[in-house]
């Protein structure tokens, strides 16, 4: 199985991150997100649900503590050459032998920086890795040294990231075929999940979003499926996704008479989503981008129906969640450079009329402007 980026590529991500290290203070980094693994190493797996832990040294050296089902998965998918394995036992304490492996390689007493935000190192297993290495090696929060790094996209993430922008495509093209009087949601998430399979892509790294009728108001996954009415209306949530590369995507789909109040809605939602995206431009900040999103909507009347927030960096990312940092909410000084790609999602929920409308997708910044990955229409057009 080739690896998905080049040696030199690999290499590369290394050498900035241990540039980074560097910076800080610190003679290596205990890695827990999945995403960071795989961004250094190629290394592919679900497996950071129990505990697994990639030792990265100052001078780029690997290694990786994790579990057997998971020695061939490292050995296929990454560069890794150093794989230790802990065994399942009543009393078995993985953190302990991590503390052993640091020890081997003359890492007592040194300053390391841990991935403490991570869905791979949960609370009782960090807690395992402070008690084992209290006394040993002083931990410091390092949890963004490696997502700074990856929000930078390299012209080969790069192609990944547009090939995931026409996966979102196929798929809304799909959900559109059957959103009509009578379509059945389950049939829906089949086929916009079937479009992407067939385009070689991947599993998200969450659910898909899907809701009719007052669900409609929702913009989170639940359980439950239900058919579409004469006049109805869809909100759906995807993203196309390869090579762990996402690219979202957000609509409200209409079906039959459209009250003119969504019409409001919509035209609103499109106005916000342009000025945010004309924002996304090098020089400027996530939180100036997020602003043109506030002020549209608000100026529009719609203060109380936007949310706080309107989207995120999209990149590799694993299960619960393809939400990449830095998320775009007033304030957020992180500032935008050419390479970052961005999710910007309007939406406007009115409870009061049970009505909602979304708007969404993700977009390349560039030298002077963004691109969006997505080809299809912003307009209401369906039925």
């Amino acid at each position: 199985m080739p690896l998905h980026f080049d040696a030199k590529e690999f290499a590369e991500r290394r050498a900035r991150s241990c540039g980074a290290l560097a910076e800080q203070g610190l003679d290596g980094l205990l890695i827990f997100r999945q995403e960071s693994m795989y961004y250094l190493t190629g290394y592919d797996t679900f497996g950071y649900v129990f505990f697994q832990c990639l030792l990265l040294e100052a001078d780029g050296r690997t290694t990786l503590l994790t579990r057997a089902p998971d020695l061939r998965q490292a050995q296929q998918t990454s560069d890794i050459s150093d794989i230790r394995i802990w065994v399942d036992l009543p009393d078995a304490n993985p953190a302990e032998i991590l503390r052993e492996i640091l020890d081997e390689r003359g890492l007592k007493g040194a300053k390391l920086g841990v991935e403490y935000e991570a869905y791979g190192l949960t609370a009782a297993n960090g807690r395992r890795l402070e008690e084992a290495l209290a006394g040993f090696a002083s931990l410091t929060d390092a949890s963004l040294l490696v997502s700074r790094l990856r929000l930078v996209k390299s012209p080969a993430e790069i192609a990944y990231l547009r090939r995931a922008g026409e996966l979102a495509d196929a798929a809304l093209i799909a959900a559109e075929s059957l959103a009509k009087p009578g379509g059945y949601e389950g049939d829906i998430l089949a086929e916009m999940q079937g479009a992407i399979y067939r385009g070689g892509g991947d599993d998200p790294a969450n659910e898909f979003i899907i809701g009719s009728g007052p669900q409609a108001l929702l913009c989170r996954y639940h359980t439950g499926r239900r058919h579409l009415e004469a006049n109805d209306q869809l909100t759906l949530e995807w993203a196309g996704v390869y090579r762990h590369y996402h690219a979202a995507m957000m609509r409200t789909l209409t079906i039959g008479d459209r009250p003119d109040k969504q019409r409001e809605m919509h035209a609103a939602a499109k106005d916000a989503l342009l000025a945010v995206e004309d924002k996304l431009r090098p020089g400027n900040t996530v939180g100036e981008a997020f602003d043109a999103h506030a002020a549209t909507l608000d100026k529009a009347g719609y203060r109380e129906a936007r949310m706080n927030a309107c989207g995120y960096s999209m990149g590799t990312t694993f299960a619960p969640n393809w939400m990449d940092w830095p998320m775009l909410y007033h304030g957020n000084p992180v500032v935008l450079r050419p390479g970052m790609v961005f999710f910007v999602h309007i939406i406007i929920f009115d409870s009061e009329a049970g009505l909602a409308m979304t708007l969404g997708r993700s977009s390349l910044i560039g030298e002077t402007a963004s691109e969006t990955l997505s080809q299809a229409s912003l307009d209401l057009d369906l039925q």
